[in-house]
């Protein structure tokens, strides 16, 4: 798999757009996660589909149908360069070892400055309890799983 997902993302070089993921599924499907700064289009999805296509052809990949999509708004952070790019953003992260019998956090990320102005590392300021805002301060090898969470409105304008 990892090939597949080293292959891919070769074969997306210089499209302008970055991958985010690449999953077997059952019956043969082959489902690509792709972004790019400002959103994926539709566009974007046929180009890498049909540049795609010719490069698994071409490399004996085996599967049966090719899905190409954006990963919608609960995009995984998979990167550490992820986490620099969405900062400021709402995530959700996974610790890979508990914090106060916690594994689970929900909040603003931030990407926290060591003296000098160098990256030392991120923080996530989330609400512990009503009202009350906490500081949580992790590494990117402490992150199991992480995503973006964003509040959404389902209300729409009132008349």
């Amino acid at each position: 798999m990892a090939d597949l997902y080293a292959l891919t993302e070769a074969a997306l070089a210089g499209m302008g757009v970055e991958l985010v993921d690449v999953e077997r599924a059952a019956q043969g499907l082959l489902r690509v996660t792709i972004d790019r700064e400002g959103g994926v289009t539709l566009e974007d999805c046929e180009q890498v589909s049909r540049q795609l296509s010719r490069v698994f052809e071409v490399e004996n990949i085996d599967y049966q149908r090719l899905e190409v999509s954006s990963p919608g708004v609960d995009r995984p952070l998979r990167r550490e360069a992820d986490f620099v790019r969405f900062a400021g953003e709402r995530v959700e992260i996974k610790l890979r070892e508990p914090l106060e019998n916690r594994k689970v956090f929900s909040g603003v990320l931030r990407v926290a400055e060591a003296e000098g102005g160098d990256a030392a590392g991120f923080e996530l300021e989330f609400e512990a309890k009503k009202g009350e805002v906490q500081v949580l301060k992790f590494v990117f090898d402490d992150v199991e799983r992480a995503k973006l969470d964003p509040l959404l409105n389902f209300k729409g304008k009132k008349r």
